[in-house]
């Protein structure tokens, strides 16, 4: 049975879309089937991994408000593994359209439970707000991944988002878990950048991955011609990175073991 896992933080530019599809791609690499869902009405997902959203006529708007079945909307990327639901700018009116909806909190639930066990991981790319859609994707979920970006804001809002998740497990989904936070962006040229980690670290300890996402010029122009960081420069810094976080990410999981002399985990 596969684990879905959304990512989420309301705070945008914070690296959400970069890690669902780096992150998601980084498990297909090792061989496992993953699929993305993207719930952001603005696609990014979508394009990210090589698809026009200008010809995307059925996606997760269609499958939340006319009970689409998902196989019939899921795309295959160009790697090996990797899949889509994909978004376009119709789902910006689907959490109007919910509202009227019989456990609106639940439908997209009901859609990944006919597909769950078709994949190892699905990871649900949320827009940053905390919105019904969103509210739908922890809902589903079995974790939420939550990316923090290494800057002077970044925990601006994470409270809010925590107690959204309180609810979410007291009302909707007492099972769902917080899979940890990821440092995005980090810069060792800064200060800074070790400021907000410490402070991320003291505040939430071991819930904090230790592989950390430095800030990355090939990170920043692989989604412009649609591509992974594995298509457009596997040898980057940015393809370690995803890769190790992978790593982490199964390993946290224990679904695999990794050997101390293969994780990069320093922020240097």
């Amino acid at each position: 049975m596969g684990k879905i896992i959304t990512l989420a933080n309301q705070k945008g530019g914070v690296g959400k879309t970069t890690t669902a599809i780096n992150l998601a791609a980084s498990l297909a690499v090792l061989e496992y089937k993953v699929l993305v869902v993207d719930a952001d009405p603005q696609a990014n997902a979508t394009s990210g991994l090589g698809f026009d959203v200008r010809n995307i006529r059925t996606g997760l708007y269609e499958a939340l408000i006319k009970d689409e079945d998902p196989h019939n909307i899921i795309l295959s990327s160009n790697i090996d593994g990797l899949y889509l639901l994909p978004s376009h700018i119709d789902l910006v009116g689907a959490e109007i359209e919910m509202l009227e909806l019989p456990n609106r909190e639940k439908v997209l639930k009901f859609i990944l439970e006919k597909i769950k066990n078709e994949y190892d991981f699905i990871f649900i790319d949320c827009s940053p707000s905390l919105g019904l859609i969103v509210l739908n994707a922890l809902t589903a979920s079995d974790s939420v991944l939550i990316p923090v970006q290494c800057e002077y804001f970044a925990l601006e809002g994470l409270g809010k988002l925590l107690n959204t998740i309180r609810i979410v497990q007291g009302q909707l989904n007492p099972e769902l878990d917080i899979e940890g936070f990821v440092m995005t962006m980090y810069d060792a040229r800064l200060r800074l950048s070790d400021q907000i980690y410490e402070e991320v670290k003291k505040h939430f300890s071991e819930m904090v991955y230790e592989t950390i996402v430095h800030r990355n010029v090939k990170l920043g122009e692989a989604p412009s011609f649609g591509q992974t960081i594995f298509d457009y420069d596997v040898t980057s810094k940015g393809a370690t990175n995803y890769l190790n976080l992978a790593r982490e990410l199964l390993q946290r999981n224990n679904m695999t073991k990794i050997n101390e002399n293969e994780k990069i985990i320093n922020t240097n």
